[in-house]
């Protein structure tokens, strides 16, 4: 766990604000307090004093990014394996987690979802991405976008019920919950359309293009498969 311990104002809430924008698991202590048993990576201001065992990153209050970027990757060395949980689905959600730690997490659109976790394990030793079985055809693009080992893992009961305070966190709190459990190894995920996705796309089609265009089972079908985005299906639909 990184643990933040500095009496230094700026470089508190510089690092304390960068860390929440990551969702990054973290306490914070006075200077000088005792740590938490699980602290893993100490961030500080340069006059603060030492913090004894656990490692040490000094923060700059101009330059907090990089002080928490460092703290993070010196978590993952100490926590352990990276693992990647992917909540599948139009926008998925993404969870790192290095060890039992929550490194960062993120909902974004399909489109971004590789180069996400790409971004994410680059630097990562043999990093591993979980992805849920529920969304079959998003989660079969997902497992064929992805260059490093997948696993794919049975997501019932992964994602919780929240209060109406934290609408929208479901999908981000499913992808960490994902990432926790073991699934099957798979290279990809051969699947084959239901009339009832199909019937989906070609309604999200006509809903995209304001009713516009209904685009046809073929093209459909081109979508499930993630040979062309929706939106160029309507187009290919409209010449």
């Amino acid at each position: 766990m990184i643990v933040v311990a500095t009496g230094d104002f700026a470089v508190y809430h510089e690092v304390v604000d960068e860390l929440r924008a990551r969702d990054a698991t973290f306490t914070t202590v006075e200077p000088g307090a005792d740590l938490p048993e699980r602290t893993a990576v100490v961030i500080a201001a340069p006059g603060d004093p030492p913090s004894g065992g656990p490692e040490r990153v000094v923060a700059d209050p101009d330059e907090p990014r990089t002080a928490v970027e460092e703290a993070l990757s010196r978590l993952r060395e100490a926590d352990g394996r990276t693992i990647v949980g992917v909540d599948p689905g139009d926008n998925p959600g993404i969870a790192v987690l290095s060890g039992e730690t929550v490194v960062t997490a993120m909902q974004v659109p399909l489109a971004d979802a590789p180069g996400a976790i790409e971004a994410a394990v680059e630097d990562a030793p043999d990093p591993l991405v979980r992805v849920g079985d529920g969304a079959r055809l998003t989660g079969a693009r997902l497992i064929e976008a992805v260059d490093y080992p997948v696993e794919l893992v049975d997501e019932t009961a992964t994602t919780p019920a929240l209060g109406t305070g934290a609408r929208g966190m479901e999908d981000v709190l499913a992808a960490v919950n994902i990432a926790r459990r073991e699934g099957e190894r798979v290279d990809d995920r051969d699947v084959e359309p239901t009339p009832g996705e199909l019937g989906r796309i070609k309604t999200r089609s006509r809903e995209r293009s304001d009713g516009e265009v209904t685009i046809s089972e073929t093209l459909a079908r081109r979508v499930a498969a993630g040979d062309l985005t929706l939106d160029e299906a309507i187009d290919a639909h409209r010449r």
